[in-house]
């Protein structure tokens, strides 16, 4: 009787302090409403490019895109991006590519939500790689969407086409 006592015990009291302890979730969204995209905020951000290995061919690449800019109203964002690559090869030299371009943003005032808008960017500058043929034309069109888990930090998605051409001419999407 002893032994039967303790156990129900021991199991209502375990019960009881399973119930008690909170599960806090991380978040995930936040009604955020125009606040992040007025004038006089900064956006600073950026993406990794791509990160790769061929085991095959033992090469090792990747790319970063570091990106600022400056609200100059409502919704409209000029800023500076860059694209900074580098890549090994076994039997030749590395490559490293580079790409500095200024880009403006629009977020469209249709179809947002209270967490997230769709915006459109566009940017041209310069670009080039060690070794290369020179300085050559780089642009930039793309189509996406902000979708903002604090006041202060988004998580982005954008489509888009990337174009450089050099002396050979050469163009990548």
């Amino acid at each position: 009787m002893k032994r039967l006592f303790l156990f129900s015990a021991l199991v209502l009291g375990g019960v009881f302090t399973l119930s008690a302890q909170e599960v806090s979730r991380p978040q995930t969204s936040a009604s955020v409403g125009r606040a992040p995209i007025q004038a006089g905020n900064w956006m600073v951000g950026g993406a990794l490019g791509s990160l790769g290995y061929g085991f095959e061919s033992e090469s090792f690449n990747i790319n970063l895109n570091p990106r600022a800019g400056y609200f100059i109203s409502d919704g409209i964002v000029i800023g500076l991006g860059a694209n900074l690559g580098f890549a090994t090869h076994p039997d030749t030299e590395n490559d490293w590519t580079y790409s500095v371009a200024p880009f403006v943003r629009y977020f469209f005032p249709e179809g947002a939500s209270s967490t997230g808008r769709f915006f459109g960017q566009v940017g041209a500058g310069i670009g080039g790689s060690r070794g290369g043929s020179g300085v050559s034309f780089a642009g930039d069109l793309g189509l996406g969407y902000a979708h903002f888990i604090t006041e202060s930090v988004a998580l982005e998605a954008v489509v888009g086409y990337n174009y450089s051409k050099a002396g050979g001419g050469s163009a990548t999407a």
